[in-house]
């Protein structure tokens, strides 16, 4: 018995619509109404949300009980938590910041088992085996671990030809955010400056034949990068979607009755 099917990694390398919404509450509760919201995908985000190995793993858990897949973004890089994330059940990783074709190389080896790469071989332990009871997941895990790397500033820009070059990246994704800072515009994720490089990376990416994908809440800005080919877009976030509501019920609260 192989390793489980990765629909996600599978839908994306075909240019099939996938939407999104990230968690960042790092809550199970939360985790699993969001993921029975008909999203196709949710992240569980590390690098600015409080969660940790034992947070994402009860979320991962959830997760697997609904129709939709789960994304995982570490706080960085390095191969020992990525080792980890994929021990505990992920299959998908969103890796932040990645600068070159050096570092989009290295997450490659990181997510590869021995010959081909350096994921050290705890299987028998992991959660992702089914705790041994995939037989031939060692042999199966690699083809069906999706493997995405953010390009989110000017350095990550400049180089993200020689990322798109590197086998076994199997998409890119833009974070509007933190290139717009980069770009000398923070907090002005809609500049229009910011938006051209957005999609002009769009549509690199495309026409590289990896698979393109962004968080947004820009409705005008999802449209464009849809014409263009991408392919998974995020467009909720749990945080603010909840702080929104609350705010609102307060507010109207004490409009009725103040």
């Amino acid at each position: 018995m192989p390793a489980p099917r990765n629909l996600f990694k599978h839908a994306i390398a075909e240019g099939e619509l996938q939407l999104g919404c990230w968690l960042g509450l790092a809550d199970p509760y939360v985790a699993e109404i969001s993921a029975g919201a008909g999203f196709d995908w949710v992240t569980i985000d590390a690098e600015h949300a409080p969660n940790d190995l034992r947070s994402i793993t009860a979320q991962l858990q959830v997760i697997a009980g609904r129709p939709v897949h789960a994304v995982v973004r570490p706080p960085v890089g390095a191969p020992w938590m990525i080792k980890q994330l994929l021990d505990a059940g992920a299959q998908t990783l969103l890796i932040p910041m990645v600068e070159s074709g050096d570092e989009a190389t290295a997450l490659v080896d990181a997510v590869t088992y021995p010959p081909h790469g350096i994921r050290g071989v705890g299987a028998a332990l992991a959660r992702a085996s089914d705790f041994s009871g995939i037989p031939d997941y060692l042999a199966t895990a690699r083809q069906e671990i999706c493997l995405l790397v953010q390009v989110e500033n000017r350095k990550g820009m400049v180089a993200l030809d020689d990322i798109l070059a590197v086998e076994g990246i199997d998409g890119v994704f833009i974070g509007p955010s933190d290139l717009a800072a980069d770009m000398g515009y923070l907090g002005q994720a809609g500049h229009a400056e910011v938006k051209a490089a957005v999609l002009d990376a769009v549509r690199r990416i495309v026409a590289s034949g990896k698979a393109a994908g962004l968080l947004t809440m820009d409705a005008d800005l999802q449209r464009e990068s849809r014409a263009l080919g991408a392919s998974y877009i995020a467009t909720a976030i749990d945080v603010t979607l909840f702080a929104t509501s609350m705010r609102q019920a307060a507010s109207a609260a004490k409009d009725r009755l103040k």
